[in-house]
Parts: structure tokens; sequence; C-alpha cells
């Protein structure tokens, strides 16, 4: 029987290790190898490779008419991303190939497309990315492994789309059993839109309550799942981050002043498959007693290059210091630092020391620059010097009296 002469069938792709399954992006190279152990000598008929990449979406929906179920109806939808296939092991004339006993390796490797979709697990839908390998031979059952490997596409938040500000404002008239109980009003802003798993997202908030009755804020990261088929939809929402704030009293205004919520390791945002969508939102809320909560939603996407340090103007630090003095937040000093003095970078003794250099050597010298002269010992000594702060705005402008210099003096 095969099982018994077959000792070890399985699939094995380059790059990954023990326990954890392998990662790749669109338009790698994935390789690998079938591993075959064989107690004695088997006579097989092929071995085939078939590597695949799938979104699948599916989910029933039941319709019913008073107290019984009417009909259950069925939504299923497939986009197919990889489809490769392989002959590892084949004879020429026909013949099954006897394979001794041993250890036996067959190598492979394929192309990704260049466009794909991150990896996906969700209750009504998945992507997954497979490669199986099958051993036919006569009168015997087919033996199949298989391994499963992860793609993760790249999501760039340095755009000027996802590093634009959110903001939004929203109030609401508190009611309780067809009373007014007061005008209740929320404003919230964070500084971009895109952000990458592991960091902090500053909200900045501010809750106005006016009611007769103590309210409290709150904020939640939530991951909405949204699957697609046969022209409807499914729609699953999950709480992955949450923290909530102190209980306004009533007649009080509260403000954050950029509260952190930790953003937690979470797949990023799936934006482009015709079968699921994962999206993610900041919703920062208002609890009122005896009413409906206020709402307030600013859109975000979870990516998986971080931001560049310096990566774009919205990211810099005169930008941020727009960002916060817009809200009111006084963190940042009301006078920018002027640069330093000239006297303060050089002192007096270096400039006469320069200064006699200057007269013992001719400025243009006749015979080619060497890096042992009195030129290299200069820029020795004020290479280390610090140069002056960087500022967006020119603290110092010059007076309105002062009469421009004529470029041709």
């Amino acid at each position: 029987m095969l099982f018994d002469k077959v000792k070890a069938f399985a699939v094995q792709l380059e790059g990954g290790t023990a326990g954890a399954e392998p990662v790749f992006s669109g338009g790698q190279w994935v390789a690998g190898r079938v591993l075959l152990e064989l107690a004695s000598a088997v006579s097989a008929g092929s071995l085939e490779l078939r590597a695949r990449g799938r979104a699948h979406a599916h989910w029933t929906e039941s319709r019913s008419t008073g107290s019984s179920v009417a009909y259950t109806q069925s939504y299923s939808e497939r986009v197919d991303f990889v489809s490769h296939r392989a002959t590892l092991l084949t004879s020429d004339t026909g013949e099954p190939t006897t394979l001794p006993a041993g250890r036996h390796e067959f190598a492979f490797s394929f192309q990704l497309p260049l466009t794909l979709v991150t990896s996906f697990e969700g209750r009504h839908g998945s992507v997954r990315y497979s490669v199986k390998a099958t051993l036919r031979r006569p009168w015997a059952p087919a033996r199949r492994a298989r391994m499963v490997f992860t793609v993760i596409e790249s999501l760039d938040i340095n755009t000027p789309a996802l590093l634009a500000p959110q903001a939004g404002a929203r109030e609401k008239l508190a009611r309780s059993w067809y009373c007014n109980r007061g005008l209740v009003s929320l404003s919230a802003k964070i500084n971009r839109k895109g952000y990458t798993p592991g960091e902090v997202i500053p909200i900045f908030a501010k809750v106005d309550n006016s009611c007769t009755r103590p309210v409290q804020p709150r904020a939640a990261l939530v991951q909405t799942q949204t699957f697609m088929a046969r022209g409807a939809q499914k729609q699953k929402c999950l709480v992955v981050a949450s923290l909530a704030g102190e209980p306004v009293a009533p007649g009080q205004c509260a403000l954050w002043q950029g509260r952190a919520l930790h953003i937690p390791p979470v797949g990023p945002s799936i934006l482009h498959c015709h079968v699921l969508r994962v999206d993610y939102s900041l919703k920062v809320c208002v609890d009122i007693p005896g009413s409906s909560k206020l709402l307030l939603e600013l859109p975000l996407v979870i990516g998986t290059v971080p931001l560049y340090p310096f990566g774009s103007r919205t990211s810099s630090v005169g930008s941020h210091a727009g960002f916060l003095l817009e809200w009111g937040l006084s963190s940042l000093p009301e006078q920018p630092e002027a640069p330093p003095e000239y006297a303060d970078v050089v002192t007096e003794e270096e400039e006469a020391a320069v200064a006699a250099t200057q007269g013992t050597m001719p400025l243009l010298p006749d015979t080619p620059m060497s890096l042992e002269g009195p030129y290299f010992a200069y820029l020795q000594q004020c290479r280390y010097h610090p140069p002056p702060l960087y500022s967006e705005e020119d603290p110092n402008p010059p007076a309105q009296s002062m009469r421009p210099r004529c470029m041709t003096c």
C-alpha cells in the first residue's frame, strides 16, 4: 500500500521558518521543493503542483413569513488572483516511474502577479494563498500535501491623501420624555488619515455639555468587514481598540489635547477587491443618559509602510505646529527662537587666527589646493560648529524702513 511505503510527503517554501508561514508580496518569486521520503520502491504515475490564490465570500440569509421560514438564500462569490500548474514528475512513455527507497526532492518556482490582495480571514469570507502537491500512482489513492503562505501588499501611507488631517463636528439636542435637556456638541480631529500597526493616534477633541446631565466621551478604533456577492453586501464590525474619557459635568467643557489611542497588531486595509473590503475608522462618541449617543466618525487607513521621518510637508514641524495652534493648544513657544549671532558661533580668537592666515596666504593660489594646507585646517575648525536652527518663518523680518540692497553693488 502507498501509505505503508511513503514515510513523508510535504511541501516546503524558501523563506519560511518553523511554525510560521512565509510572507510574500506581488511580483516576487515563490520557490520551494516537494519532499518525498519512501520506505521502499514506489511506482508513481505523476507528481503535480498547483499554486492558487483566491478571494471568497459566502453567507446565507433566511426569509421568513410569520413564524415559519419561507426559504434560505445563499450568496457566494470568488475571484482568483493566482493560478499556476506544473508537473514535477512524469513519464515520457506513459508508463509509471519507479522511485527507489530514500529521500527525493523536487524543486519548483513561479512568479506572483504584480497586483495582489493581502491575505485575510473573516467570518463570511477570506483571501488565501497556497501551494498543493499531488502524488498519483496506479491502483492507489492520491497523496496530497498543502502549504499555505501569506501575501501582504504594500500600502504606503506617505501619500497626500493619507497625510491630510481628518476633522469633523456634530451636535445633538438631548431629549428625555419629550423634554429638551440641552445641547451637546462634539468636535474631533486627528493629524492624518493613514497609520500603521503599533502607532499611536493622538486625538484632539472638544466636548461642550450644555444639558442638565453629565455625559461621557469615548473613542474606538473600529474595523468594518464588507463582503460582496451577487449584488448584495454583508457587513461585520469589530472594535479593535478603545478608550474612555472622564465624565463632563453639566455646563462644563472638556478638551482632549492629543489623547493617545494605541493601534494593536491588525491587518492592513483592503481597498481594491471586488469580493471583500476591510476598512477602519475612528469613532468618537458622547454617551448621553436617557438619549441616544452623539457619534462622530473619522475614516482611517491602516497601511504597511510607516511614516517617513521627513517624508512630506504635512509631517514637518511647522505643519504640526499649525495643526496644534489651530486647535488652541499652546504647546509651542509663542516666539520662535532666533538664529545664533556670528560672535556666538566664531570666537574672536578664531576670527583673528583666520585673518592672520589670510593675510599671509594669497586668496587664489597658483598651485592646486591640497588637503594639508591652511584651508583644510580652517575647515576642520569650523565643521563642528552647529548650523543655525531652521524655521519656516523668518523670526526677525527686516524693518520696513530698510532699503533693499542693490544686487550690482
